[in-house]
């Protein structure tokens, strides 16, 4: 599988470089996508990476669809940013799984949908921390793979 991924991420990068993009789009759609695509709220990741393409004028499609390539990353992420912003605001109390949460609902659904707000919001800041550094480390990490990616195409004509 990690393979077939590796596969589809270099056929991407070459079908944005034949369609003009530069080395430096490519990779910031590239860092885009994945950092939006791990935000912590379920059904957002789309409109952030729509929003960042549009600012940015960068490729839709493209975009769109590293942030659907990382969507499993975003799942298994999201436990630890929700245990991560719990732990900053301290409120280690809380803790959520499946009967956990059908019993918080079933007795006191108002006070629970307060308390799953306030930890999505704990988790949002999480990543809001995190995204800065893991753009920059992105970014000057994909810059000479995508120039590799390049090179190596121009080489082959």
């Amino acid at each position: 599988m990690l393979g077939r991924l590796k596969t589809k991420s270099i056929m991407l990068i070459r079908s944005m470089l034949k369609e003009g993009m530069s080395l430096k789009k490519i990779t910031l759609c590239i860092t885009l996508g994945i950092t939006l695509g791990i935000f912590p709220v379920l059904g957002m990741t789309t409109l952030l990476c729509t929003l960042a393409a549009l600012a940015f004028r960068l490729n839709l499609p493209a975009i769109q669809l590293v942030n659907y390539m990382v969507y499993p990353v975003q799942l298994a992420l999201l436990v630890p940013f929700y245990s991560a912003g719990s732990w900053l605001f301290d409120q280690q109390g809380l803790r959520i799984s499946g009967e956990n949460l059908l019993a918080m609902i079933q007795n006191d659904f108002w006070g629970s949908m307060t308390s799953l707000w306030n930890l999505t919001l704990y988790a949002i800041f999480t990543w809001t921390v995190i995204c800065p550094i893991l753009l920059v480390v992105l970014y000057l990490s994909l810059k000479p793979a995508v120039s590799a990616i390049n090179s190596y195409r121009r080489q082959r004509k």
